[in-house]
């Protein structure tokens, strides 16, 4: 086996943006129980998504929350207990299931939304216009390189 350079975690870039997101997504949960919102960041992650395009096969949102299928079903078993989406056999193809917002889940959006609209910039505060530009640049340009290697080597 060869011998690696020892990775300084610190000076590398992929291990501050895990960093960055592991405590967003910690203010985030913390924000939900401060607000007596019975609700986990997984559960935002998928709410927010159906409200952009409700009626999402279980499949495809287990592919964009990035969780495979069985964490995605654990997370909509409990969002239907939690009554915030219900199930419905697709139309066309019985085999296939479908989420859907409940009129709660709804309301549930319209009392997080505040909250992620005042904690985003919040967040961001600490950067200027340009800086945040060039850091979302370079975030597309790492997130391109990463399909490419992903692509390249099979790894989809």
């Amino acid at each position: 086996m060869e011998d690696f350079e020892q990775i300084d975690v610190n000076s590398h870039a992929l291990s501050w943006v895990g960093k960055i997101h592991y405590d967003f997504g910690f203010i985030t949960q913390s924000a939900f129980k401060k607000n007596n919102l019975d609700l986990t960041k997984e559960e935002w992650s998928v709410l927010k998504r159906l409200n952009v395009n409700d009626g999402q096969r279980i499949n495809d949102m287990a592919f964009i929350t990035h969780r495979d299928k069985v964490s995605m079903m654990r997370v909509v078993n409990s969002m239907v207990k939690k009554n915030y989406i219900f199930r419905r056999l697709d139309g066309m193809d019985k085999r296939v299931n479908r989420i859907f917002l409940t009129a709660y889940g709804k309301e549930i959006i319209q009392k997080v939304l505040p909250i992620m609209y005042e904690l985003i910039p919040e967040v961001q505060e600490s950067l200027t216009m340009e800086e945040r530009e060039i850091l979302i640049h370079a975030l597309k340009k790492v997130k391109a390189r990463m399909a490419e290697i992903a692509e390249s080597k099979d790894l989809l």
